[in-house]
């Protein structure tokens, strides 16, 4: 299936990539349940951005019933802190992603797939963001799949990753790749800590690559994207 423009239209209107997201993210699980070992487990994780719950100073909640002791507990103050001492700007982006849980380790995180989506593009903020939470996935030995299909947008998260980790230009995507996926697999060879990388670039109407994902304390399993994204575009009716 070639690769559509899923965030201008026509194809924007009226299938959301929000609903296709979602759809994909279930997608690439369902699809590695069916292969990996049962020692692994796909989950699939949506956490819409820009949600955070207000201060609850913010609601005007009424009298506490507890307060005065009629619910049979003790009397407990409302505890109302300091004034901060410095606030932050802050990123609350989209998060899509299908984790994978090491069933045999006590539920530890394997590997990660990211779809991503405009919010972990927008601003400077998020796009650093997302970086730092890959390498504190790499930095524990996660591998790690990131699926940008956002041509929109102008930038490209591998950059920005590399630029956190502080590795020379050379690491850097090609010149002007802003639909791509990406792999990282750390490794340890020759006493020395390695991340591997792979990018690949994503063209609107050319197929989907197959990633390398690596499996914390297994091997590294394919993943096929084009399979994928392929059935969700029939069961979104795209074809």
């Amino acid at each position: 299936m070639p690769l559509l423009d899923h965030f201008t239209e026509p194809v924007a209107l009226p299938r959301k990539w929000e609903s296709f997201h979602t759809y994909w993210a279930a997608a690439i699980g369902g699809a590695l349940n069916r292969t990996l070992p049962e020692r692994f487990f796909a989950a699939v994780t949506i956490h819409p951005g820009g949600r955070v719950e207000a201060d609850v100073a913010e609601f005007d909640r009424g009298p506490d019933p507890a307060a005065n002791g009629s619910g049979g507990g003790v009397a407990v103050s409302d505890y109302a802190p300091p004034a901060a001492t410095v606030v932050l700007d802050a990123a609350f982006p989209d998060d899509v992603q299908v984790p994978i849980i090491d069933q045999y380790q006590d539920g530890r995180l394997a590997a990660v797939i990211e779809l991503i989506s405009p919010s972990n593009k927008h601003d400077p903020v998020a796009r650093r963001s997302f970086a730092g939470k890959c390498a504190a996935y790499l930095a524990k030995g996660v591998g790690v799949v990131v699926v940008d299909p956002v041509l929109t947008m102008r930038f490209n998260l591998h950059d920005e990753l590399i630029d956190l980790l502080r590795h020379p230009a050379t690491a850097r995507a090609p010149a002007g790749l802003w639909a791509y996926a990406t792999a990282y697999r750390p490794a340890r060879r020759d006493y020395r800590n390695l991340i591997d990388a792979w990018v690949q670039p994503l063209a609107v109407g050319g197929r989907l690559p197959t990633m390398p994902l690596a499996l914390l304390g297994w091997a590294t399993v394919p993943l096929d994207l084009e399979e994928t994204y392929s059935e969700v575009c029939r069961l979104c009716r795209l074809v």
